[in-house]
């Protein structure tokens, strides 16, 4: 099913101007955030990687919307975005993008490996489908613990036909476990379009032979987004268990920086542009409170705040070579030779 009308009505009810204005706000550090460091790669200026998220803007910034800080986070390594949207700091990001001390894992793990526990994001992950097994372990911890906190898990389309997925999301439905499934559908698998992937039309409709429910939503309006998320984060925080949420988007660079993307065919790219949130979801702003100033200072405000996040952090040292024993799970051994 998708999200319902009544449902998205009853949201922009409760989304006052200052509501709007988070999302906006978040949604434009996000882009401001993609879109500088790409331009950074492709002038030569940062050498690093990372799997851009341009055009998924959306659908983080509601999932930021709805969370707690003490709510748990498992991201991809396309997730940049859904960092920004949890409140980890654009200089932590920026850091750990560019290997540098000031990092969130200090310099150490790089884009597909950043975790911020002070803002509820336990780790990203660099395999695909990797992290869903993992997030029903930490939804699972809370219900032990006597927790309400929910824990939500982020992934491609890709990932919903792995076996971790299908087997994770079995186990969070027959423990009723307090987990949201957010599918980021963009649309591609890497570089494979979803129709090559699936014989079913949603990867929402994969929630019927899990028992638990799912909804397809537009990923590029916030207000749905937000809509169906706060249903699904009130149910699995009320012992009601998981929910499986399909966002349907898109991303407008390559799977990677410096993938052209010339397997996107033309007319789906331009008809996709056309739909971009970062377009469409001023005008909403503009019919509902948010002057046009208002939305331009805030854009140029979260350009300003990436450009100085990026000065800190190339102003960073590396880590130092005492980081190699630290943040592991075993003691060192030092094996001595007499």
């Amino acid at each position: 099913m998708s999200a319902t009308t009544e449902a998205v009505e009853n949201t922009a009810s409760v989304l006052d101007p200052a509501a709007l204005r988070s999302l906006w706000r978040s949604m434009a550090r996000e882009e401001a955030l993609d879109t500088r460091i790409v331009s950074g790669i492709k002038r030569g200026e940062l050498a690093t990687v990372i799997w851009p998220s341009r055009g998924q803007e959306a659908v983080s910034a509601a999932m930021g919307h709805v969370l707690r800080q003490d709510d748990r986070l498992i991201t991809t390594y396309r997730g940049l975005h859904d960092h920004v949207a949890k409140g980890v700091p654009l200089t932590e990001i920026i850091g750990e993008v560019m290997g540098t001390a000031v990092g969130a894992s200090r310099g150490k793990g790089g884009t597909m490996h950043i975790a911020d526990p002070e803002h509820g994001v336990l780790l990203t992950t660099g395999i695909v489908g990797s992290g869903i097994p993992i997030a029903v372990g930490a939804a699972l911890a809370a219900v032990k613990q006597g927790s309400d906190r929910v824990t939500v898990v982020t992934f491609g389309d890709g990932a919903t036909n792995t076996g971790s997925f299908h087997e994770g999301a079995n186990l969070a439905a027959v423990w009723n476990l307090p987990v949201i499934f957010l599918c980021q559908n963009n649309l591609y698998a890497e570089m494979t379009p979803v129709e090559d992937t699936m014989a079913i039309p949603h990867v929402a409709d994969r929630a019927k032979g899990l028992g638990m429910p799912g909804v397809t939503v537009d990923g590029n309006d916030p207000v749905a987004m937000v809509a169906a998320l706060r249903e699904a984060v009130e149910r699995a925080r009320s012992g009601g268990g998981p929910t499986l949420v399909e966002a349907v988007t898109f991303r407008f660079e390559g799977h990677y920086a410096g993938d052209l993307g010339k397997y996107i065919p033309e007319e789906q790219l331009a008809h996709q542009r056309e739909l971009d949130p970062m377009l469409t979801f001023p005008r909403y702003l503009v019919e509902n409170g948010v002057s046009q100033e208002e939305i331009d200072a805030i854009r140029a405000e979260a350009a300003a705040e990436v450009e100085a996040a990026l000065k800190t952090a190339l102003a960073a040292p590396a880590p130092g070579v005492d980081e190699i024993r630290t943040d592991v799970y075993a003691n060192e051994l030092v094996v001595t030779h007499d």
